[in-house]
């Protein structure tokens, strides 16, 4: 019987040692967990190493890292601001030329105009992109009737 390299030594030490088939999840959890963990705790450099991993936010998360570059890197808040603006263009499913300016004064107001103007832009996010849920809302469409289904 030939001898067995290092690295097949290695390999049939492993499987005599983990018997189990299955990935384990690391203690910090997914991207997205890190990521809502680090904007909770106002920890911009692990909220962007998150963003990166995830490959994209959508843009209610993104929203809430413009909110925390205005407050941390206000230098990089324009760049933050006009790409984040430039996908609720795209992304809105209902935008008005109001609506658009407002978003743009209300994104060069975040640096000194408090939670009143995050809570603007939350809002007229949830109103141009009707697919985002509002906290402990549950909207029905307007001319809706709401009916009860009684289960099998």
């Amino acid at each position: 019987m030939p001898a067995a390299t290092g690295s097949q030594f290695a390999a049939q030490r492993y499987q005599r040692l983990s018997p189990c088939e299955h990935a384990f999840v690391t203690s910090q959890g997914s991207a997205h967990g890190r990521f809502t963990r680090a904007i909770t705790s106002r920890n911009l450099f692990a909220a962007e190493i998150a963003a990166r991993e995830l490959g994209g936010l959508a843009l209610d998360d993104a929203l809430d890292l413009v909110v925390l570059i205005a407050e941390q890197k206000p230098e990089r808040l324009e760049a933050a601001a006009l790409r984040w603006h430039g996908r609720l263009e795209l992304e809105a499913s209902v935008l008005t030329i109001k609506e658009s300016q407002l978003a743009l004064s209300a994104l060069a107001d975040l640096p000194s105009g408090g939670e009143e103007v995050r809570a603007l832009l939350r809002r007229l996010l949830r109103r141009v992109k009707p697919t985002l849920p509002a906290p402990d809302v549950v909207a029905i469409p307007e001319g809706t009737v709401p009916v009860r289904v009684s289960p099998p």
